[in-house]
């Protein structure tokens, strides 16, 4: 009998790259294992990284599937409070929101979680 599925944050099971130009920010989630590309599929999408960024004035998030990747690459528009050398924040540039985005919830089954550890140990993920 598999194990009831469990919530753990994004960076569980993938880990994200980020860029920034302009007030838009680069998102790459890329999953640790294959069997994780299904997860990110399904509670990744547009709609849900909108909302976890609209505190921020997200207008709008284009999400680009790359399979052969196992990895989504999204686009968040006006989340830089202007741009990186036009806001008063510190820290607004698109590394710090990639962290942001890696500690989502999502709910995957346990062994999910188990194999991406051991391939993020064992450098392999």
């Amino acid at each position: 009998m598999a194990a009831e599925p469990i919530e753990v944050p994004l960076h569980e099971i993938a880990h994200g790259r980020a860029g920034d130009k302009g007030n838009r920010c680069n998102i790459s989630v890329i999953a640790f294992v294959p069997d994780a590309w299904p997860v990110l599929i399904e509670q990744l999408t547009a709609a849900r990284v909108h909302a976890f960024f609209a505190h921020r004035g997200a207008t709008r998030v284009t999400r680009y599937e790359l399979p052969r990747l196992a990895a989504l690459n999204l686009v968040i528009d006006d989340v830089l409070e202007g741009g990186v050398n036009g806001s008063l924040n510190l820290d607004g540039h698109g590394k710090t929101l990639s962290f942001h985005l890696l500690s989502m919830p999502v709910t995957v089954p346990p062994e999910l979680v188990e194999r991406s550890r051991a391939a993020r140990l064992s450098g392999s993920g």
